[in-house]
């Protein structure tokens, strides 16, 4: 018996959806990591139950740090984006966390700007607050041992390649770094959308991107570059194809991010089916349905996307396009 909803929601379920071929599904992923931060911060004496943790997010990490602070007498303030929806801003409401969403903006850098500029504003004014820093603290990694342990239990021994948005850096490092802490033979492939510096994409914008949480307009510490063997950009349209076709024939229904990170599984089985595939679904697609999900009688077959090989940043274009990262890196 779990002795709160947050141990229970974080478990996730790996899926097979083929041979050679898993989806580790998770409800909401960023538990795992909140959960893992707040208890090693109490263990350590960094913070004491009834103190004030606070961070930025999109959504889905405001929601997870909720559910943390809920779990262990913590109090929780959210720098949020407008993108943070209404189903989140109630949960936070109920569970006591305080929300303040930061102007809207059509660009992201300067969304993400304003937000660590409000944080610090508010630690000026509040010392005693801990700012979680989920972008660039390496304690966001610690939680994903436990998902690593899993893998190992479950899939049997061999290859691996890990496909995965990255986003902070933390749920596909985490879980690469304590795979091959282990001894198992893992290829990383990180997910990225257009416009994001992460991976060095900023300079082709996707006017219809929205895949939340898996790039970045600014620079995260969390992101360990050395760790990523392929990387595939993504735009949304392919995002919403894969999305789809994961719903459709597999049943399971996941964000924007799965969908692009199926696409890339998808791709790279084909380039060399001898390892065993697993690719992350972070979250459901309830956040999705009018913005995606709503269209995919309009999304193009699977079947029909390929993606750009590239051997050069300068030469990333639209659709879709993928690399052998250590090959383009700067």
């Amino acid at each position: 018996m779990h002795a709160h909803i947050a141990e229970a929601v974080k478990k996730p379920d790996l899926i097979s959806l083929e041979p050679g071929l898993a989806c580790l599904r998770f409800e909401t992923m960023k538990v795992y990591s909140a959960l893992g931060a707040v208890r090693h911060l109490l263990d350590t004496g960094a913070v004491r139950p009834g103190d004030t943790l606070i961070d930025s997010s999109s959504g889905i990490y405001a929601q997870a740090l909720a559910l943390a602070c809920h779990r262990y007498g913590m109090k929780c303030h959210i720098v949020g984006s407008t993108t943070v929806d209404r189903s989140t801003r109630v949960q936070l409401e109920i569970l006591g966390a305080t929300l303040e969403q930061v102007a809207p903006s059509t660009d992201l850098r300067l969304d993400q700007e304003a937000r660590v500029r409000r944080i610090a504003e508010i630690l000026a004014a509040n010392p005693s607050y801990h700012w979680m820093r989920q972008y660039h603290d390496a304690i966001h990694y610690r939680g994903y041992r436990e998902v690593a342990e899993s893998i190992c239990r479950e899939i049997p021994a061999g290859p691996l390649a890990l496909v995965g948005g990255v986003g902070s850096g933390a749920s596909t490092g985490g879980i690469v770094s304590y795979l091959r802490e282990s001894g198992r033979d893992v290829t990383l492939v990180g997910v990225q959308p257009f416009g994001s510096v992460t991976f060095g994409s900023e300079h082709v914008a996707d006017p219809d991107m929205i895949i939340a949480g898996i790039g970045s307009a600014i620079a995260f510490d969390n992101v360990r570059h050395k760790l990523y063997d392929r990387v595939h950009w993504v735009n949304f349209d392919c995002a919403v194809s894969g999305a789809v076709a994961l719903l459709r024939s597999s049943g399971i229904f996941a964000g924007l991010s799965a969908g692009a990170a199926y696409l890339g599984a998808l791709w790279e089985r084909r380039r060399d089916d001898s390892p065993t595939y697993v690719f992350i679904a972070a979250d459901t697609g309830h956040r999705y349905v009018d913005s995606a999900y709503a269209r995919h009688e309009q999304a193009p077959d699977i079947d029909t996307l390929k993606p750009h090989e590239i051997t050069s940043l300068d030469e990333l274009r639209l659709p879709w396009s993928t690399a052998d990262w250590p090959a383009v890196a700067p």
